[in-house]
C-alpha cells in the first residue's frame, strides 16, 4: 500500500509530546512505523525547534522533545519550497503550505484548521482524528 505524504503542523507536533495517547501522538507513531510518509522543510524543522524552546514548554520532559524531534528529521523528507505562499494569516503557517505544496503532500495536518484553507492545491488540511478516522475506513473498506 502506498504511504500517504504528509506535513506535520507544530502544534500538532506539540500535542504528541504533551498529550501521550493522543491521537497526534499516534500520527507520529505511524511516521515512525514507516506507514506515513512525513515530509518537511528546513524551515519547517526550524519551527518545532524554535516553539519547543519557548518557556511555556520548559515544563515538558527535555529527553522526550529531543527523541521527538530527532524522529521527525530521521523520517522527514526534506524538500525545497520553490515558491513563497502568503495564503495565511500567520505568516508561519505559510511555511507549512508551501511545504505541502512542494512535497506533493496529500494532508497537512494541524490542531489549527481555521489557520489554514479547507485545501491548498492537492493538499487536505485537516486535523489528527479527522486522519486516523479516514485511516481506520479506508482499512476497514468504507
Amino acid at each position: 500500500m502506498k504511504r500517504r505524504r504528509i506535513v506535520l503542523d507544530t502544534n500538532v507536533v506539540v500535542s504528541a509530546a504533551i498529550k501521550p495517547g493522543g491521537p497526534e501522538e499516534f500520527i507520529v507513531e505511524l511516521v515512525a512505523a514507516h506507514e506515513l510518509a512525513l515530509y518537511a522543510s528546513t524551515a519547517v524543522i526550524a519551527e518545532y525547534e524554535t516553539v519547543f524552546a519557548r518557556p511555556k514548554f520548559a515544563h515538558i520532559d527535555p529527553t522526550r522533545i529531543a527523541r521527538l524531534l530527532e524522529l521527525l528529521k530521521d523520517e522527514a523528507v526534506l524538500v525545497i519550497p520553490r515558491e513563497l505562499v502568503t495564503e495565511s494569516r500567520d505568516e508561519p503557517d505559510n511555511r507549512f503550505l508551501e511545504c505541502a505544496e512542494t512535497a506533493g503532500a496529500e494532508y497537512l495536518i494541524t490542531g489549527n484548521k481555521r489557520d489554514f484553507p479547507e485545501r491548498w492545491k492537492s493538499t487536505r488540511v485537516m486535523n489528527a482524528r479527522e486522519l486516523l478516522r479516514l485511516i481506520e475506513d479506508e482499512a476497514s473498506g468504507k
